[in-house]
C-alpha cells in the first residue's frame, strides 16, 4: 500500500487565537509551515467576507503576536515568527501613509492642536493664582462646584436602575452592567445574566480603582491641610479654595471605557499600561492599541507639561487684553480644565459667549506668531 510523504511528514497543526479591534474573535487551526499572509488571508475571510475581492486588501492589514508585540513578517511560516500553540494573534487593518504635505499647505490647526494642551496648562496655573486674588472666588467657585456635580459622567440612570432591582438584580452588580453597557436595560441584562455565575462578577470595574486610589490618595493630605490651616493660621477662604480646585479636578479626571479596558486586557496588555494608553488616546480602542505596541510616544506624562513661560507665544497670550479678563472667569478656568481631560469638548467651549473669545484670542495669536 503506498501512503503520501506528506501525510507521514506532516507539519504540527498549532490552534491560535485570533482577536480583531471589533471584538471578534475565534479560533484558527494551521500548519506550523504556513505562510503568515497564508494566515492572514484566512482571518480576512473568516473577520470580513468579500474582502479579498481587493487584492490590496491583505497589504493592508497585519497580524500582530500579542505577547511579544511584534508584527508578523508576511513573507515567514508560523514556525519561523516562533508562533507557539494556543497563542493569541491580534488582526487589525495598517496606518494609510499621510499624503505628503504642500509646502504651503502644512496644518496650522494640527500644530495649535498639539500646542493647545501646553498652553492650557500653563494658563490654568495662572488662571488659579488670579482666582485666589479674587475676594469672592470661594463663593464664585461653589455656584461652579455645583454645576459640576448637575452634571456627572458617572451618575447612574435611575429609571434604569430601577428597572434591573426590580426583576431582583442586586443594585451593585446592576450599576456596574449598566456603566459597561452605557445606560442601555437591554444590553445590562444581558450581560447580568451572561455573568450570573462568573465569580468576579461584583468586582470593580477595570480601570476604576486605579481612578479611586489616585483621588483617595490626595484625599486625606488634602483634608489635613485645611484642618491645620482652621485650626492654627485661621486661613479658611484661601484653603477653602485650594479644597475646591483641587475638587474640581478630581472630577475632571479622565475616566477610561471599562469596555475598551476589558478589550484591550484580553489581548494580555495589563491593566495599568491599557488605562495609559487611554488616556493618551481619549479612549479610542484602536489608537490606544497601536500605541500599546508602538512606541508608546506622548508618554502620560508628557500630558501635563506646560509651555516654556519665557516663549514669546505664551508672553503674547498673557499679554493679551480679552485673554487677561478671562482668566479672572471661574469659567475659563472650568473650560481650560475640562478641554485638557475631554479634547473633544473644545468645541462647545469655542461657541460659548464667554470662554469663546478668549480662545479665539489665543487661536489668532498662535496663527500670527506661526507665520512669522
Amino acid at each position: 500500500m503506498f501512503v503520501q510523504e506528506e501525510k507521514i511528514f506532516a507539519a504540527p497543526v498549532l490552534r491560535l487565537r485570533i482577536c480583531a479591534l471589533d471584538g471578534a474573535e475565534w479560533l484558527e487551526e494551521v500548519a506550523d509551515d504556513t505562510a503568515v499572509e497564508r494566515l492572514k488571508e484566512r482571518c480576512l475571510k473568516h473577520c470580513v467576507p468579500g474582502s479579498l475581492e481587493d487584492p490590496k486588501s491583505v497589504t493592508h492589514h497585519k497580524l500582530i503576536h500579542a505577547a511579544s508585540e511584534k508584527v508578523l513578517s508576511d513573507t515567514k511560516t508560523i514556525l519561523e515568527e516562533n508562533i507557539k500553540d494556543r497563542d493569541v494573534l491580534v488582526l487589525m487593518k495598517k496606518r494609510a501613509p499621510p499624503a505628503p504635505p504642500k509646502m504651503c499647505d502644512v496644518s496650522e490647526e494640527e500644530k495649535f492642536q498639539t500646542e493647545l494642551r501646553k498652553i492650557l496648562v500653563s494658563l490654568i496655573e495662572v488662571a488659579q493664582k488670579l482666582l485666589a486674588l479674587n475676594p469672592d472666588a470661594v463663593e464664585l467657585f461653589k455656584k461652579a462646584n455645583a454645576m459640576l456635580d448637575e452634571d456627572e459622567d458617572d451618575r447612574v440612570d435611575e429609571i434604569a436602575l430601577r428597572q434591573l432591582t426590580e426583576m431582583g438584580f442586586p443594585e451593585s452588580r446592576a450599576v456596574k452592567a449598566l456603566r459597561l453597557s452605557h445606560m442601555s436595560v437591554t444590553q445590562a441584562m444581558e450581560w447580568l445574566i451572561e455573568h450570573a455565575d462568573d465569580p468576579a462578577v461584583d468586582a470593580p470595574l477595570p480601570g476604576q480603582f486605579l481612578v479611586e486610589s489616585a483621588v483617595g490618595t490626595d484625599a486625606p493630605g488634602t483634608q489635613a491641610v485645611a484642618g491645620a490651616s482652621l485650626d492654627v493660621n485661621r486661613e479658611e477662604p484661601k484653603d477653602e479654595l485650594t479644597e475646591i480646585f483641587k475638587k474640581i479636578r478630581r472630577k475632571r479626571e479622565f475616566r477610561p471605557d471599562p469596555r475598551v479596558i476589558i478589550a484591550l486586557m484580553e489581548m494580555g496588555f495589563d491593566e495599568k499600561e491599557v488605562v495609559d494608553a487611554l488616556r493618551v488616546n481619549n479612549n479610542q480602542q484602536n489608537a490606544a492599541c497601536e500605541w500599546l505596541l508602538g512606541d508608546r510616544k506622548p508618554t502620560p506624562e508628557d500630558l501635563d507639561k506646560g509651555i516654556d513661560p519665557s516663549s514669546p507665544l505664551f508672553q503674547a497670550i498673557l499679554e493679551n487684553p480679552v485673554v487677561q479678563l478671562g482668566l479672572t472667569n471661574p469659567k475659563t478656568l472650568l473650560a481650560f480644565e475640562d478641554m485638557l481631560e475631554n479634547p473633544l469638548n473644545s468645541t462647545q467651549w469655542m461657541n460659548d459667549p464667554e470662554t469663546g473669545p478668549v480662545m479665539l484670542q489665543i487661536s489668532r495669536i498662535f496663527q500670527t506668531l506661526n507665520r512669522t
